[in-house]
């Protein structure tokens, strides 16, 4: 394969580099069945699914490799710590979906998940890819900032309980409605975004916004009015907890974001942003 050394392939190629080093990882793209096992193992650790319905096989992945999909592996030493799986899809000649990836928990907050990202898409664009689509809980704060700020990732598409009942140790007992998006790799945000210039979404800075959906005095979801140029929609500060330590709640709020935010993007409103303390910043100018 003839290497593209175009300056936004190698301008990518760099900022994962440097994400790596800042992490204290290295991230490898992964083809041996030893390695496809080993991600195989970090998969299961994290999410302790049913033994009838694990996230990935080894077999899968080693067919996936073969077919010249994607499987990158973020290294502590000789330790695997971070694994991410894609495969092309329609049009396969410049896009692909992320399946899945995972951060030990022992690794988390070291921005891993950032370093494999970004050696995702310096990969893909080596490849003639322009876009790269994955899907996450958008209950979930952490991996809405990651995804929609620190990412610049934008979301398109609402989906309700996507997978059906998912048997493992985090999303069991809840619908797995899911946020799917798109990374346009070479845009100006994206770019950005992988070389830490990213503008950070401050609603502070917002005193126009409209409020539809908060987070009330006892922690549950309060509707406002969705109605206005600029809408602000909350999710709650930990919902994995709520999910054992009050489901109800939980349950809720997994409603409550379904009909205000699900219903907004049905509409033809965007998500343009997403602040630290846990709103999704929603447009819907011209509606």
């Amino acid at each position: 394969m003839t290497v593209d050394l175009s300056p936004s392939i190698a301008a990518a190629t760099e900022a994962g580099i440097d994400a790596a080093v800042a992490a204290g990882v290295r991230v490898r793209e992964l083809r041996e069945l030893a390695e496809l096992d080993e991600v195989y193992r970090l998969y299961d650790s994290i999410w302790r699914p049913d033994p009838s319905n694990p996230p990935v096989t080894t077999e899968l992945l080693r067919a996936l490799t073969k077919a010249g999909n994607y499987v990158g592996g973020a290294y502590d030493g000789d330790e695997l710590i971070g694994a991410c799986v894609g495969f092309f899809s329609a049009p396969a000649e410049v896009s692909m979906h992320s399946h899945v990836a995972g951060v030990s928990g022992a690794a988390r907050g070291r921005n891993v998940g950032f370093a494999l990202k970004l050696h995702q898409r310096a990969w893909a664009l080596r490849r003639g890819v322009s876009t790269i689509s994955w899907t996450f809980d958008p209950l979930i704060r952490r991996n809405a900032y990651f995804n929609v700020a620190k990412l610049a990732a934008r979301p398109t598409e609402y989906l309700t309980n996507f997978y059906g009942d998912m048997r493992d140790g985090i999303n069991s007992g809840d619908d797995t409605d899911r946020l799917l998006v798109r990374w346009e790799l070479d845009s100006p945000a994206v770019g950005a975004a992988a070389a830490r210039r990213s503008v950070i979404t401050d609603v502070g800075m917002m005193p126009g916004a409209t409020v539809a959906l908060a987070c009330g005095a006892d922690g549950r979801p309060t509707e406002g009015a969705p109605a206005g140029d600029v809408l602000l929609v909350a999710v709650p500060p930990d919902v994995e907890g709520l999910r054992r330590t009050d489901p109800g709640a939980a349950k809720a709020w997994r409603a409550a974001l379904r009909e205000v935010l699900g219903g907004l993007l049905a509409d033809g409103a965007r998500v343009t942003g997403f602040d630290r303390a846990g709103w999704y910043v929603v447009e819907q100018k011209g509606l």
